[in-house]
C-alpha cells in the first residue's frame, strides 16, 4: 500500500524533530515536561506542516500510552464517548492520550463535553490548532490546559528536513541521487516553513527525477522551482495570516518603516489581496498620518484608483508608492484621537444641539424657536465668531487636541490669532 514520503520520514523521537527548538530543544520547556511523564492538558497552536501530529505520537511513545486520534472536522461526541468506554478496558493501562485535531472546528458544546473526562483524568488531551485559540477555543478549555505555540520551520531547518527525504528516496530506491546546486534551497525557500510541504516536493522530484546517465538520478534547479513554485506563500484570508500580515503592514506604515512596509505589501499582494491591503492604505492614511500631511490622503486615493483601474500585478507600484507616502510622511493620530473620543460621547450622550443650530428653513421654525439667535460666521472679520455648537450637556468638552506636526501647529496659531482678535474688540 502506498505510503506518503512524509509519514515514511516522520520522525520518532524529540532528537529527529525538525523545528521548534523553542519548546523541545536540549533546554525547552516542553522536552522537560515529556522527559517528566507528567503531561499536562496541551494545546498545540501553529501552522500546519511543523510538527505538531508528530510530536503528540512521540509523546505517546514516550510516555507508554495509548493515542487516540480524531479530527474536528468530522469527529462527534459518539467517537470520544467510544473512546472513553475502550479506556474501561486493559487496552490502556497506562492512561490514554487523545489527539484532537483541528479543534476549532468543535463547537461549544462539543468542546464542553470534553471537560469531565480531562477532569477525572481519563484522557490527557492534546488539541492542535491552525487558528489562534484565544479566538476559536472556549475560556473553560483553555483554563484547563497549556498552550504551546509552534513555529514555521526555518530555511536551515527546512533544508535539512528536505535533504533527509532525499536520503530515503535514495535508499529506497537503491540509486544515487545527485542535485543542482540550489536545488534543496529552492523547496526551502518555497515551503514557507512548513516541513511537510517540503518532503512532498521531494517526493514530486524523485518520482520524476532525469536519469544521470550514470545509473543514477538527478534533480534539476529548475524542477525544483517547478514543484515548489507559489508555494511559499502561506496565506489564509478568513485565519490568523491575514490578520497578522494586515496588522505588520499597518504598524510598519505607523511607524515610519517604508522597508517593512514594502515587504508586507507584497506579501498581501502575492497572496492576491490587494482589496484588504488598500482598506489599510486609506485608514492609515487619515489615521496616522492625518493633519500632519493632509495632502497624504489625496495622493494615496489617487494610487488606489489606479491600482483598481489597473490590477495586479501592475497594481503594485501605485500601491507600493502610497505606502512610500505613508512611511515617510509625518505622522499625527490627532485625527483618530478626536473622533474615538467624540464618538463615545456621541455614543453614550445623544443629546440635541442647541436651538439656534437646528434646522429653520420651514415656515414654522420661528414658531419652535428655531434658528433664531444663530449668527452668520462670514459676516464677521476672518469669517469667525464666538457661539457654541456643542450641545449645552457638553459645552467646553474638547476631542480636537492638535499634535506637534507643523501644519497642525501653523492652523492651530491662525485660529488662536483670529480669536485673541475679536476678543479683543
Amino acid at each position: 500500500m502506498y505510503q506518503p514520503l512524509a509519514d515514511q520520514i516522520r520522525p520518532l523521537t524529540l532528537d529527529d524533530m525538525v523545528g521548534q527548538s523553542h519548546l523541545i530543544g536540549k533546554d525547552g520547556i516542553l522536552r522537560r515536561i515529556i522527559e517528566s511523564g507528567q503531561i499536562p492538558n496541551m494545546i498545540f497552536y501553529g501552522p500546519s506542516g511543523v510538527g505538531k501530529t508528530t510530536l503528540a505520537g512521540i509523546i505517546s511513545a514516550q510516555t507508554n500510552r495509548k493515542l487516540y486520534r480524531l479530527n474536528a472536522t468530522t469527529a462527534s461526541l459518539s467517537d470520544i464517548k467510544a473512546i472513553v468506554e475502550e479506556l474501561d478496558t486493559f487496552l490502556a493501562p497506562q492512561g490514554a492520550l487523545l489527539y484532537l485535531d483541528e479543534i476549532q472546528y468543535f463547537n461549544k458544546k462539543q468542546q464542553q463535553s470534553l471537560l469531565e473526562f480531562m477532569e477525572n483524568g481519563k484522557i490527557t488531551l492534546i488539541a492542535s490548532t491552525t487558528e489562534n485559540p484565544y479566538f476559536y477555543i472556549y475560556n473553560a478549555l483553555l483554563s484547563r490546559s497549556t498552550i504551546f505555540e509552534f513555529k514555521p520551520a526555518s530555511r536551515q531547518e527546512a533544508v535539512q528536513a528536505a535533504r533527509r527525504a532525499f536520503s530515503l528516496c535514495a535508499k529506497e530506491r537503491r540509486q544515487k541521487i545527485s542535485l543542482e546546486d540550489g536545488a534543496a534551497d529552492a523547496i526551502a525557500q518555497a515551503c514557507g516553513g512548513d516541513v511537510r510541504k517540503s518532503i512532498n516536493a521531494v517526493e514530486l522530484l524523485c518520482a520524476a527525477a532525469q536519469d544521470d546517465g550514470q545509473g543514477g538520478l538527478w534533480i534539476a534547479l529548475a524542477d525544483a522551482k517547478a514543484v515548489a513554485q507559489a508555494s511559499s506563500v502561506r496565506y489564509d484570508r478568513q485565519g490568523d495570516d491575514h490578520y497578522d500580515l494586515l496588522s505588520a503592514f499597518h504598524k510598519s506604515l505607523r511607524g515610519s518603516d517604508p522597508d517593512a512596509a514594502l515587504y508586507y505589501l507584497a506579501r498581501l499582494l502575492l497572496a492576491g489581496d490587494m482589496l484588504s491591503a488598500i482598506r489599510r492604505l486609506l485608514a492609515c492614511v487619515s489615521e496616522d498620518v492625518g493633519l500632519a500631511y493632509p495632502q497624504a490622503a489625496v495622493v494615496v486615493k489617487a494610487c488606489v484608483d489606479s491600482a483598481l483601474q489597473l490590477g495586479l500585478p501592475e497594481a503594485k507600484l501605485p500601491l507600493a508608492q502610497a505606502a512610500l507616502v505613508i512611511a515617510t510622511a509625518p505622522k499625527s493620530d490627532s485625527v483618530a484621537a478626536a473622533i474615538g473620543a467624540a464618538w463615545a460621547d456621541a455614543e453614550q450622550s445623544p443629546y440635541d444641539p442647541p436651538a439656534y443650530l437646528k434646522d429653520a428653513h420651514y415656515a414654522g421654525a420661528p414658531k419652535l424657536g428655531r434658528g433664531l439667535t444663530y449668527q452668520y460666521p462670514h459676516n464677521f472679520p476672518n469669517n469667525w465668531v464666538d457661539q457654541p455648537y456643542l450641545p449645552d450637556q457638553l459645552k467646553g468638552s474638547v476631542y480636537y487636541r492638535p499634535s506637534g506636526a507643523k501644519l497642525e501647529r501653523q492652523a492651530q496659531a491662525y485660529w488662536q490669532k483670529v480669536k485673541d482678535d475679536q476678543n479683543h474688540k
